[in-house]
């Protein structure tokens, strides 16, 4: 038989998922943020779009690949 995890760790573990929740959610909100720059950058620049707004591109794409949300289930799981 398992032994029940004390008050304090089942707190810790509690803490520790919403640190890594939170962290998620601002990874989330800075890639949307960087979207919205890129959605600017190409209505102001027109067709010289490809060329002013690569940074803003390569920045993005760098984002999408540790923006996603895993719940604290995924994390438990770790």
């Amino acid at each position: 038989m398992s032994k029940l995890p004390s008050t304090e760790e089942l707190q810790a573990t509690l803490k520790d998922r919403d640190h890594q929740i939170r962290e998620q959610w601002i990874k989330v909100y800075e890639a949307r943020l960087v979207r919205e720059e890129l959605t600017k950058c190409h209505r102001a620049e027109g067709v010289n779009h490809y060329e002013a707004c690569h940074d803003l591109v390569q920045h993005y794409l760098e984002l999408l690949k540790d923006a996603k949300v895993k719940g604290w289930r995924q994390i438990d799981r770790e």
